[in-house]
């Protein structure tokens, strides 16, 4: 019988999860399947699962199946799934540090598959550690100009492409309808009067960060800086919503930082709960900026999602942010240069 789809075997966060890799997986993922082109089998990664049953992810049924794993994988998984599913490609994505293990039998893969490497690197100097890896592989592509420029520094005669990430204008877009934006009215009242009479004010500048409450994230730095921020300006003059678990095991207690800085009177507010896009995009449009102020940041989706709705960001000059809030001649936003 004729094989009239492209069977791909996807390596990453898991596609349903709200990383940003596991937003991006399912992007891809969905927009390759209307094309009636394509089925996908996902080893799906980095989260804590509460059932390792196999899925099929609807309407797609058997055209996308999910095998719920921890980790990324291992020699035998993929020795076995290759034999078993026997897909045309292998695609998988996150930096390079999760695939040492993937490289080691590359030879054994390629003989079989391509490998496509969807690939992040933050800044430079170039790691030439990471040059084996790019050669080990068919086809490389790059998040951003930094990690293109990069991989053409450490492994020139690597096979690469750039191709940034992308966000679904069907919901990130400044709102247009008639119920978008009395659901960022809605947004917005809730934030500028969620306080004390003291600090009530229907025209305060609404500040948004939404992203992983974890180190690199800077999370309990931003909260500091905003606090010596509205020391200057007033504390009814602006708002911080952080959308976030405020208690991430690998980030930092944000409520307990509020409250040691005496910013917990509707200063800096707290979102910690599942939503929809919708709900997300009317955050974006109801803010006046997205922050992102990662110590390194591959892409940062978080603020292309802002910027699809319309709504300028204040970035530190690392990784995909770099790129956003500028293209070289125009502004997107506030871009902090590093101080060292």
């Amino acid at each position: 019988m004729k094989k009239t789809k492209t069977k791909i075997l996807v390596l990453s966060d898991h596609p349903l999860s709200p990383s940003g890799v596991g937003t991006q997986t399912k992007y891809f993922i969905e927009a390759l399947l209307k094309t009636n082109r394509y089925e996908f089998i996902c080893l799906g990664g980095a989260v804590k699962h509460q059932s390792y049953q196999p899925q099929k992810i609807e309407p797609w049924g058997e055209n996308w199946r999910i095998y719920p794993i921890d980790g990324y994988g291992n020699h035998e998984m993929i020795r076995s799934i290759l034999q078993k599913e026997k897909p045309d490609v292998l695609w998988f994505m996150t930096d390079p540090r999760f695939y040492g293990w993937l490289w080691e039998i590359e030879n054994e893969i390629r003989s079989n598959v391509p490998m496509v490497y969807y690939h992040v690197w933050d800044n430079f100097p170039a790691p030439i550690f990471n040059s084996v890896f790019y050669r080990s592989t068919d086809e490389v592509v790059c998040i951003s100009k930094v990690t293109h420029k990069i991989l053409q520094e450490t492994a020139p005669t690597a096979s690469s492409h750039y191709l940034p990430h992308a966000v679904s204008p069907s919901f990130f877009h400044p709102a247009k309808t008639s119920e978008e934006r009395e659901g960022l009215k809605q947004v917005r009242e809730r934030i500028t009067l969620e306080s004390s009479i003291k600090f009530k004010n229907p025209n305060k500048k609404i500040f948004f960060w939404n992203n992983r409450n974890a180190r690199r994230k800077q999370s309990g730095t931003l909260i500091w800086w905003f606090k010596e921020f509205l020391d200057e300006v007033g504390h009814d003059k602006a708002t911080l919503l952080m959308h976030t678990d405020a208690r991430d095991p690998h980030g930092q207690d944000l409520p307990h930082i509020i409250e040691h800085l005496g910013v917990d009177d509707g200063q800096i507010l707290l979102s910690t709960n599942k939503i929809e896009a919708v709900q997300l995009a009317n955050m974006y449009n109801a803010a006046d900026f997205t922050i992102n102020i990662s110590d390194a940041e591959g892409f940062g989706l978080s603020t292309l999602e802002s910027l699809s709705c319309g709504t300028p960001i204040i970035v530190n000059m690392t990784g995909g942010l770099q790129e956003q809030v500028t293209d070289g001649k125009n502004w997107f936003g506030w871009g902090i240069q590093p101080s060292s």
